[in-house]
């Protein structure tokens, strides 16, 4: 980065040193046997995650009625709390045992039990064995999985139906575990209309949080709608924590599931996973989580007893994808967007609290650039601030990433530090620059002035006293 003086790099933190974190990521499908987690568990964890996402199984856990085998989601269990990782597990999907369209389904994905009546208990007793068998491993519950979606509740969605649902799983859950916390939810449109049908009857009776998934190239849309969930809660009677369930991006074209259909590449990428993760911190979400640590198969409509012959290249990880088989092989490679994601990992590791730190932007001309300064209403900005009371301030420019590669510009304004101790972190590769006096100035050591600082379009941040080292 001209003119910035390289002094340091981040160093990326695993998570079994790390004691809090709102940084999660997801190792969903595993209940349909999507990789092989053996490979990845020591690349998450060296990630400095401490959340991850797993989905329960019900067809692979219970293959014979009543009778439950839990062993192969308690390996993923006990491997990532090995690691100081906390799983939180996504209760889904249908059984084969008990409906004729789950047979139909890889995975019974989609296929409900609450249309007929030995469904609805069996499902109802295998979600009271699973929170009784992970007591003490496991506190954080998700009902299911994109009520909304007609590929994922089947054969239509409805939001009272969902809610209904919601109700009498937690109960059963309550009666395993009584000290789990349930999350209801797990919705991915851009709009308030499910959340407020279900919370209308009832779901924010049971609901510890609730969460959304955000797949989309503006992050400004995954603010409004934390904020706007978050809000519609509290007008519904009870404000919730909320979870960012699922967000992400395909690091290539050809692939199959969300985003599919637009032009990306690797650093595209990485660049659309900083910005949502920053934007949820700034949401004040209890987690976030990313969609996903893997490449795999990708295919919700899936036909039982067939390969899943496409690929979702939504991974931090990717690794030579065989379309006769579905499946992944060679061992995995980090991606561009897994070192930015470290790199945000580490800066926000431990305690941290969103607040508005002092700022007003004076855009001028940028001889730069041989224009102006990014005008204020292209800005997404933020700050943090730790227990200790080390602050941070975030900023980037709202580009469209589609259209627009390796935009950087510049943008002026003042910040009140507090400090002196002021350095400019690019998360991108974990940089740490000094800011020559060109850039920044102060009569007071306090209150700064920035001039014609650089901006990207993904998160730099200035951090005070040492903010990055968590101390």
């Amino acid at each position: 980065m001209e003119r910035m003086i390289l002094v340091d790099r981040t160093k990326p933190v695993s998570s079994s040193k790390i004691t809090e974190s709102r940084m999660g990521i997801g190792m969903e499908k595993l209940d349909r046997d999507a990789f092989a987690p053996e490979k990845v568990y020591d690349k998450v964890a060296a990630l400095g995650v401490k959340w991850v996402r797993l989905q329960s199984g019900w067809q692979k856990t219970e293959k014979e009625k009543g009778k439950y085998d839990f062993a192969w989601l308690d390996s993923q269990v006990d491997n990532l709390l090995q690691r100081g990782i906390q799983p939180w597990v996504c209760l889904c999907y249908g059984n084969a045992l008990y409906d004729e369209l789950a047979k139909q389904y890889v995975g019974a994905v989609g296929c409900t039990p609450v249309h007929n009546a030995e469904a609805y208990d069996a499902w109802c007793r295998y979600v009271q064995a699973t929170a009784a068998h992970f007591a003490g491993r496991v506190t954080w519950y998700e009902i299911w999985n994109e009520a909304e979606g007609g590929w994922t509740w089947r054969p239509e969605p409805n939001a009272a139906e969902y809610a209904a649902f919601c109700i009498r799983t937690a109960q059963a859950l309550k009666a395993g575990d009584p000290t789990v916390k349930i999350i209801t939810g797990s919705h991915y449109q851009n709009s308030m209309e499910f959340f407020s049908q279900e919370f209308a009857h009832g779901t924010l009776t049971v609901s510890d949080a609730v969460t959304f998934h955000s797949y989309q190239y503006d992050e400004r849309i995954s603010i409004m709608k934390a904020k706007a969930f978050r809000n519609l809660s509290a007008a519904c009677g009870r404000e919730v924590e909320i979870i960012q369930g699922e967000s992400g991006s395909q690091s290539q074209s050809g692939g199959n599931g969300a985003l599919w259909e637009y032009r990306t590449d690797a650093q595209m990428q990485a660049k659309q996973i900083m910005r949502h993760v920053v934007g949820d911190l700034l949401c004040d979400v209890k987690f976030t989580s990313i969609f996903s640590a893997v490449d795999m198969a990708e295919n919700l409509d899936a036909k039982a007893g067939k390969p899943i012959t496409t690929c979702g290249y939504f991974g931090l990880l990717g690794a030579d994808f065989d379309p006769t088989t579905g499946q992944l092989v060679g061992d995995y490679h980090e991606k561009p967007s897994y070192y930015g994601y470290a790199s945000l990992c580490s800066v926000f590791r431990e305690k941290i609290t969103p607040c508005d730190l002092p700022v007003i932007f004076m855009p001028q001309n940028s001889m730069r650039i041989g224009g102006t300064d990014v005008p204020t209403e292209k800005l997404v900005y933020g700050g943090f601030v730790r227990p200790g009371g080390a602050k941070a301030f975030v900023y980037w420019a709202a580009t469209d990433l589609v259209t627009q590669k390796d935009f950087e510009s510049t943008v002026s304004f003042e910040l009140y530090c507090g400090t002196n101790n002021v350095r400019l972190i690019d998360p991108r590769d974990g940089s740490v620059y000094e800011i020559p006096d060109s850039v920044m100035s102060s009569s007071d050591g306090k209150l700064f002035s920035f001039k014609n600082m650089p901006v990207k379009d993904y998160p730099l941040i200035i951090a005070m006293d040492d903010f990055e080292k968590a101390e």
